[in-house]
């Protein structure tokens, strides 16, 4: 017995890159440079050590369902920090939910959301192309028809949702809006995400915002779900909204599998209630290291420095080819390669660079083409020196 759903679903994206690459190998004497996954590379906070080992009776008891009282409070401060929320908007008890790591939280909210049936007729979830390919798998898994939306260069990298059929909007339950993207490091403005947020409403879908890659920016701080729910404003300003927030990025501890999830009271307490089925809480030492986390900007702000270097000297190396680009957010290129599988599969062979194919990041439009086909990533998570010899083999093979 197998769920045929889980048959239908393409392979996951390293999977595939594995199959491409086979058991091809880098030319003999040269180390190879891993940049086909978004591993952050930076040094972890060195004052969670102690944290961590504290009390070591705490690795020996089941957490609290919803962590610890301390944790959510952190939280729900530094998210009216961050969005310049009003002080009493965020309840710890109602509008937060601790994770282990947004992942799962992003692929529960298919489970959560989906119906079997919106107005007689098989619901849609809506997402970007391309996306996360947790997104896809949500969506397949809650047996809802997912409905890619464009998000190329015409539409600035995000997608357009007054360009989704109606028919699709009236049946959707779930949205994935993702900002900073992945893969390609754009940014919703905070009148596209007012828009989202009004079509959420007004068809009454969830609207999920990932924002696992907020804090990490070039620029400008990008807006996020929260301030565009403070502009709308109202008696419940984060109705039909959750947004999903990891340490993964922001903190450099992709291991530390620690999360959350914020917004509309009512989902926040159904997503308790389906963790309590299908998920696993985080540690209690993990949760005193991440309340300690969310209350410190300095380690964030130094790695977002470091994130802005290896940009400069990236994007001064290429000098505009590919079509490189400043990304809004997060710590990806999103290079134009002409065909990715072929690129990627050059630049292992012959210069032991390993990337991503934006291909395996997309799925094919109506008209059979791949928005990703043409485009590699690239994760510059490593030091300025293996940055800096990583685009010196992009040039030297592509070019």
């Amino acid at each position: 017995m197998h769920n045929d759903i889980l048959d239908s679903l393409s392979d996951y994206p390293f999977d595939r890159l594995r199959a491409l690459l086979g058991t091809t190998q880098p030319p003999a004497g040269i180390t190879p440079i891993h940049k086909q996954i978004g591993e952050p590379k930076h040094a972890a906070p060195e004052f969670i050590a102690p944290l961590l080992t504290a009390d070591l009776s705490e690795w020996g008891r089941y957490p609290p369902p919803n962590g610890t009282k301390d944790l959510r409070q952190a939280i729900a401060d530094w998210l009216v920090s961050r969005y310049d929320l009003p002080d009493d908007s965020i309840d710890p008890d109602q509008h937060i939910a601790i994770v282990s790591g947004t992942r799962e939280a992003l692929f529960m909210a298919g489970l959560l959301t989906v119906p079997t049936d919106k107005h007689d007729a098989r619901p849609t979830v809506l997402m970007p192309n391309p996306f996360y390919q947790v997104y896809a798998g949500a969506g397949a898994l809650a047996r809802a028809d997912v409905v890619y939306l464009p998000a190329g260069p015409k539409t600035g990298f995000q997608p357009d949702f007054g360009a989704v059929d109606r028919d699709d909007l009236n049946r959707a339950a779930l949205a994935y809006l993702n900002t900073p993207a992945n893969p390609q490091g754009s940014v919703a403005s905070l009148d596209q995400l007012k828009t989202a947020v009004g079509y959420a409403r007004e068809h009454d879908f969830v609207l999920a915002v990932d924002e696992c890659y907020s804090e990490i920016y070039t620029g400008d701080k990008p807006p996020g779900l929260f301030d565009a729910c403070r502009e709308l404003g109202g008696t419940s300003p984060f109705t039909n909204t959750l947004v999903f927030h990891s340490l993964s990025k922001r903190s450099n501890l992709p291991g530390l599998r620690s999360g959350f999830v914020a917004g509309d009271p009512e989902l926040i307490k159904l997503l308790l209630r389906l963790r309590q089925y299908g998920g696993a809480q985080v540690p209690l030492p993990v949760m005193n290291a991440s309340a300690a986390l969310w209350r410190d900007e300095a380690h964030v702000e130094a790695s977002r420095d470091l994130y802005r270097a290896k940009f400069d000297l990236a994007l001064d190396m290429l000098d505009g080819k590919f079509g490189a680009f400043r990304p809004g957010g997060g710590f990806y290129l999103w290079l134009d390669v002409e065909d990715s599988e072929a690129a990627a599969h050059k630049l292992w062979t012959q210069a032991g660079l390993r990337v991503l194919p934006g291909a395996y990041l997309a799925r094919d439009n109506p008209d059979g083409t791949n928005p990703g086909a043409a485009y590699i990533r690239m994760a510059l998570v490593h030091d300025l020196d293996t940055t800096r010899d990583a685009i010196t083999r992009l040039l030297n093979t592509l070019t």
